[in-house]
This record gives C-alpha cells, structure tokens and sequence, in this order.
C-alpha cells in the first residue's frame, strides 16, 4: 500500500510540477517587474494592449500567447502587462494610473499592441508594434528571439 501511495505522490508531483512550468506569469507592477529581472538577469518585455477595444490585440491573445512557442520564449523574459482598457472598471484606478504613467513613459505614441524590451535599469532595448490578425506572428516570434 504504502508503495503503491508513493508512486500516485510521485506522479501527482510531477504533473504538478509540469504544469507550472508551462504556466506563463505576467506582472503588472513595473517595479516588481523590474526587480524579478534584475535577480534573474532578464530583460523586461513590456505589453502595451487594450484588452477590451484593441481588435489585434485581443487576437494576439490565441495566435501568440497561448501557443507552445510563445511559453517557451516567455521563460527568457520577465513580463509585464500594461492594459489601457475603456472600460475602468476592468482594472482598478491605481492600476490605471500605473498603467498611464507607463503609457507616457514608454508609449508615448499611444500605438497598440506595442512590444517593448527594456532592462531592469529601464533602458530600451528594442520594440515591435502591431499586428496584422493573419495567424502570422512568425514576426513577433522572431522580434523576441533576436532580444533574448
């Protein structure tokens, strides 16, 4: 009995520890953010989106981040997503004010969705913006590879 408890705990962790490595974490304060990246030595890949009125935005939700290869390019960066939605009750008011301060720091322009890389010392590294919702985000896949 006791063996065969072993091995359902044995199984049970591993498939516990499976799914968490899949599992990709965004973080939506800067400072957090920047703070996991300087301990793990990543750079930040800031995603500037509006989730509730950005049509390529939202589409890049099932093209790009829920696909294998974005989970495993996501292990290279610390994330951060900054969500400009018209609605404000989607997010809190501090979140929005957060999220703006940011906005005017690094999307100046106001362009969505915008990608940008920066360091944990908030010096940009690169940036890619837009999407054309064919599918093709070989695009985007290549921009975070180069930028690793």
């Amino acid at each position: 009995m006791k063996f065969f408890l072993s091995i359902i705990f044995v199984l049970f962790t591993y498939v516990e520890t499976s799914s968490t490595d899949n599992e990709i974490v965004w973080h939506t304060d800067f400072e957090d953010a920047k703070t996991v990246a300087k301990k793990e030595k990543k750079n930040i890949l800031i995603y500037f989106t509006g989730s509730d009125w950005c049509s390529p935005c939202k589409k890049l939700k099932t093209d790009l981040f829920d696909t294998n290869d974005f989970k495993q390019i996501s292990k290279k960066f610390t994330l951060l997503y900054v969500d400009i939605p018209r609605n404000h009750d989607l997010i809190s008011g501090d979140q929005m004010a957060h999220n703006k301060k940011l906005l005017s720091q690094f999307n100046k322009k106001g362009v969505f969705p915008l990608f940008k890389i920066v360091k944990s010392s908030e010096k940009i590294v690169d940036e890619y913006s837009g999407y054309s919702m064919n599918g093709d985000v070989s695009y985007h896949l290549d921009f975070f590879r180069k930028n690793q």
